[in-house]
């Protein structure tokens, strides 16, 4: 079964799905054994660890490459960001080919111009793509996936532009009659009110993505009673290994050793397991039995 095939079930079975954010394959391994539904391989977050701004800066085959190792690393579906969609409609046919090639299972594309500045940037200036050039993005990649379970989401800013509830309806109305598979509404808000009316006045037949980042007060099933399918914890993952991070780095200058940090580590054994080290020495126990029968070693 194919990871697009993977997501569509499981978007079909559960009442909705809980996708962790990661930005390399550990953290995507983490989301994974943790017991999330898929794993969301974010811009923000990726280009944080390239200490780059969330700002069309990264290229389509450096976001690839991180996605691709999630892939490699996991076996839950891998939602792309692709923030704009990396160009105009032909650059989106060109991603959607690659992404699809590489086993992602989707990929989620924003109705802002490009370049784009992250939606929750204070005193940024959010502007729309015109509907119809929008449009004809999601035309390209319906057009160009081969995989007919590849999901395209279409993610609209009209909220986060401030242009109203009406065209924000009307936005997510155009991009499903276009091909998209689901609707990502977005919301700098800090509470889920106009996430909530847009779902209730939502009449589409395709389902309804949020990313509660702004609104992290908001309880799961809040979300399910009001329709919606899929929720992304798009960032946390990152934002808890910076915090952790400093905190142990300058706990580690502070101190006279290491056992007197006052943050537990992770243990050198749980960071194996995740790399699957043991798998190499029953790798090597096999070669050697191997080597014995066929008389090379005593």
């Amino acid at each position: 079964m194919s990871n697009s095939e993977k997501l569509r079930k499981a978007l079909g079975k559960k009442s909705i799905l809980k996708v962790g954010g990661a930005y390399d394959a550990l953290s995507a391994k983490l989301v994974e054994t943790t017991g999330f539904d898929a794993i969301w391989a974010g811009s923000f977050a990726i280009s944080a660890t390239h200490a780059l701004p969330d700002a069309s800066i990264l290229t389509m085959t450096e976001f690839l490459r991180v996605a691709e190792n999630m892939v490699d690393a996991c076996n839950i579906p891998i939602i792309a960001d692709c923030d704009t969609g990396f160009g105009g409609p032909a650059n989106v046919s060109h991603a959607v080919k690659k992404y699809e090639k590489a086993g992602i299972a989707g990929m989620s594309i924003e109705d802002k111009i490009f370049p784009k500045q992250n939606s929750l940037l204070e005193n940024s200036k959010q502007e729309l793509l015109s509907e119809k050039d929008f449009v004809a993005k999601i035309i390209a990649a319906k057009e160009s996936k081969k995989d007919k379970d590849f999901m395209i989401i279409a993610r609209t800013e009209a909220l986060i532009a401030e242009k109203g509830m009406k065209e924000a309806i009307t936005r997510a109305k155009a991009y499903e009659n276009a091909g998209a598979d689901a609707i990502l509404i977005h919301s700098r808000k800090n509470t889920p009110k106009e996430i909530f009316e847009f779902s209730d006045k939502w009449k589409g037949k395709i389902p309804l993505v949020v990313v509660p980042t702004s609104y992290p007060s908001v309880k799961l099933d809040e979300l399910i009673s009001h329709k919606i399918k899929m929720v992304i914890y798009a960032n946390q993952s990152l934002r808890a290994a910076h915090n952790i991070m400093l905190k142990v780095l300058k706990d580690i200058l502070e101190r006279e050793s290491l056992d007197e940090i006052n943050i537990e580590l992770t243990s050198m054994n749980d960071i194996f397991k995740l790399q699957e080290m043991y798998k190499i020495n029953d790798q090597e126990k096999i070669i050697e039995n191997n080597l014995k029968k066929m008389g090379y070693i005593n």
